[in-house]
């Protein structure tokens, strides 16, 4: 091709690629104008939407407040106006006024609650209390974010009393009342006002009134729970306690309010607590039953058992609590053998379900158990629908019958084994029982006295053995009369007409009835004059036994007044030797000891005729043994003994006759100087008990055989220590003349002891007339 082609070519073909691009790049322009002529279509819509929202934002009272992840506020949306009034009004004096002190302001006032929507979505609805006014703050979880809305509480929301049902809660005669979120009194109504004692509402806030606080806090519970709440409270007030049922209703809306109210249920509840306390009683009287009481209610299972039915039976009480049916129980009792033994239980057992829905009482029935227990079965319709069954167990009652009647028969055969003519009259006067003596001492046959309708009847067949009519007519008023002044113990006697002495006397008996009984005391009359007739010759023997013993005595005294006279003078003054002398002095001993025993026999000779007083006096019981000690010493050390005498300083004096008991001491000292040998020791003492002073006499001698002891203290018995005598006896009778009494303690071969017990002021029979010294 020409050089000239080539190029026209390659001229036309970059022609063509020069069109080509153009035209592409044309349309490239034409493209992007379109694009974004779009764009700025779509941009201008959405500042016209984004400036719609933000209108319709702001044109009501609130605030949005987004909540990131983080937990930083994001922008707030809304009213600026109600931003800044709430920043202003929750954050006083904030420096700041935007999302972050907003919401760490509602954080401290409902943690909980935004805690849960940010974690939890849950929603909420709320109020916090700013400086000026509430805000209600709502929660919601929309598309995975948290949004918070907070708008003011106009003050005009309405009341409980603005609202259509006010003037019903005002009038309502139950205490009403609203408290606030806060837990303060908003308002109450008049019930509530005259319960507090409040005059007006106004008086109640001012005092800060509460109706219960008990009530409040339940009413917080509401508040807190969002859910109603009821509760039982008493109170006391003008004088009467009164019984509440205190409900609590959270109000609806944001609020946060809580409406409470009181019914009161005074007397349902004094109805209910008599009811309990009757029905208390009424199981605890069946529980101290002896009877075994079980109650079945219409449904046939057992609705109550008493203490008694559990032991009677010995249940497993956890299995009475479980209420078993009629039936049950008696397949339990049947295994347990505790059901009388039958051929057909079955029928038995039917029959015994039969009861239910009878408008009558059943016969008593008795049940004979295997254990051989009886018991009386009583069936009873209960007023409630059902059956009350009482058990007793009469086995002993049965046993106590079969020993009562043979017990009548035996005293009845022992009646007619007694000598004494025995008849039982009832208060009615007809004779109950007589025995076989009765038809013997009046001489009348059985049948007759059997035929005797009553006390006159009887009387009229026994009168003529006995023609007394004023006996006859004082037994009739033992008899027939009621009067307890007239059914007393009578006794008295007469004379038959056969001559017999018959002695009578009555008993009341304890049933009414009275025991008339007759005996023939002729022998006994007879023998008693001769008693009365030796005990007169016997008294007249003593007397003049005692008026012998008396003169013997005073006779004697004389001369051995002598004989110790002259025989002291012989030894003083007399020209003797030393043998003679010694001589003189044993007759003067062996004078004196005459003398005394004399003087002893006089003394108990006092005491037996009751002549001896006692002189009383304030005696020192360690004076006393002092001087007893020293009448001895000589003779005890003369013997190689010891002489001790022991008594407390502070032993205080009692009343006493301290002759009479220095004569005591005086003749147990004697005795233990004659017994206590060589080296061995005479122990004097003295201690104050209770009631007593004890004076002890002991020595270590050669003691008193086991035999002699029961008898030491008799009169005239030969004794080991000292021979016969009354030395000891009227020791004896001196102690008991002071009211006290004496022992005596010995083991033979180790010494003797005697302990005179006397009281601390004397008494006794023969010291009368000085007791009551002081």
């Amino acid at each position: 091709m020409a050089e000239a082609e080539i190029a026209y070519a390659a001229t036309a073909g970059a022609a063509g690629l020069a069109l080509a691009v153009s035209a592409w790049a044309w349309r490239l322009r034409a493209r992007l104008a379109a694009r974004e002529a779009a764009v700025t279509i779509l941009d201008n819509d959405r500042r016209r939407d984004l400036f719609e929202r933000d209108a319709a934002l702001c044109a009501f009272d609130d605030v949005r407040l987004p909540m990131k992840a983080d937990g930083r506020p994001g922008e707030a949306l809304g009213s600026p106006d109600v931003l800044a009034a709430a920043c202003r009004d929750l954050i006083p004096g904030a420096a700041h006024l935007g999302g972050d002190g907003l919401l760490a302001r509602l954080e401290q006032a409902h943690p909980e609650r935004l805690r849960g929507l940010a974690l939890e979505g849950r929603p909420f609805d709320a109020l916090v209390e700013g400086h000026s006014q509430a805000w209600r703050i709502e929660g919601r979880a929309i598309g995975g974010a948290a949004w918070l809305r907070l708008s003011p509480l106009s003050v005009g929301t309405e009341t409980a009393v603005e609202s259509g049902l006010g003037a019903l809660a005002e009038a309502s005669p139950a205490p009403t009342w609203v408290l606030d979120q806060a837990g303060r009194l908003a308002w109450a109504n008049r019930a509530w006002l005259e319960e507090t004692g409040c005059p007006s509402l106004e008086a109640a806030l001012e005092q800060g009134a509460s109706f219960d606080r008990a009530a409040d806090a339940l009413a917080l519970e509401a508040q807190r729970l969002g859910v109603r709440q009821e509760g039982f409270r008493w109170t006391t007030g003008g004088g009467r306690r009164r019984a509440w049922r205190i409900v609590v209703e959270p109000a609806a809306g944001p609020s946060g309010a809580v409406i409470a109210f009181a019914l009161d249920v005074t007397e349902a509840e004094e109805t209910r607590d008599t009811l309990r306390r009757h029905v208390e009683a009424h199981d605890e009287t069946l529980n101290h039953l002896a009877d075994a009481v079980a109650i079945f209610g219409p449904a046939r299972r057992l609705a109550f058992h008493n203490t008694a039915f559990q032991t009677l039976f010995d249940i497993d009480p956890a299995w009475l609590d479980e209420r078993p049916t009629h039936a049950e129980l008696l397949d339990r009792l049947r295994q347990r053998r505790l059901l009388p033994e039958v051929i057909d239980y079955a029928g038995w057992k039917a029959n015994e379900l039969e009861f239910y829905g009878a408008a009558e009482a059943a016969p008593d029935d008795s049940w004979s158990l295997p254990d051989g227990r009886t018991l009386r079965v009583v069936r009873q319709p209960h007023p409630l629908g059902g059956v009350l069954l009482i058990f007793s167990d009469i086995t002993d009652e049965l046993q106590l019958r079969s020993r009562f009647n043979a017990q009548l028969q035996v005293q009845t055969a022992t009646l007619d084994k007694l000598n004494d003519a025995v008849a039982v009259f009832g208060s009615d006067g007809r004779m109950r029982l007589h025995n076989e003596a009765f038809e013997a001492f009046w001489g009348v046959p059985a049948e007759r006295l059997t035929a005797a309708s009553d006390f006159d009847a009887v009387a009229a067949l026994c009168e003529p053995v006995l023609p007394d009519p004023s006996l006859w007519l004082g037994l009739k008023a033992r008899v027939a009369d009621p009067d307890p002044e007239s059914r007393v113990p009578i006794s008295g006697e007469g004379r038959t007409a056969d001559g017999r002495f018959a002695a009578w006397q009555t008993r009341p008996l304890p049933d009414g009835a009275t025991l008339v009984a007759f005996s023939d005391v002729t022998a006994r009359r007879a023998l008693e004059q001769a008693l009365a007739q030796r005990e007169a010759a016997l008294q007249e023997s003593q007397a003049l036994k005692r008026e012998f013993v008396g003169s013997v005595s005073y006779e004697l005294r004389t001369p051995l007044t002598t004989i110790v006279g002259y025989s002291e003078l012989l030894e003083t003054m007399g020209d003797l030797p030393e043998r003679s002398r010694q001589h003189a002095g044993a007759i003067r001993i062996a004078a004196s000891q005459l003398a005394r025993s004399i003087d002893d026999v006089l003394d108990m000779s006092q005491i037996d005729a009751g002549e001896m007083e006692l002189t009383l006096g304030d005696v020192r019981v360690c004076d006393l043994l002092d001087e007893a000690a020293e009448k001895v010493r000589a003779r005890v050390e003369g013997r190689g003994a010891t002489l001790t005498v022991s008594c407390p300083p502070d032993l205080s004096p009692i009343r006493a006759d301290a002759r009479r008991i220095g004569q005591a001491i005086d003749h147990l000292l004697e005795n233990a100087a004659r017994a206590v040998a060589e080296g061995g020791e005479v122990t004097l003492s003295a201690e104050r008990g209770a009631s007593e002073a004890r004076i002890r006499i002991a020595d270590t001698g050669r003691g008193i055989p086991y035999h002699l002891q029961p008898h030491v203290f008799d009169r005239f018995v030969r004794r080991e220590r000292g021979g016969p005598g009354v030395g000891l006896a009227l020791v004896k009778a001196l102690v008991e003349l002071h009211g006290g009494w004496a022992e005596v303690e010995s083991e033979p071969g180790k010494g003797a002891a005697f302990i005179l017990h006397l009281p601390l002021q004397a008494a006794g029979a023969a010291a009368a007339p000085e007791l009551q010294l002081n």
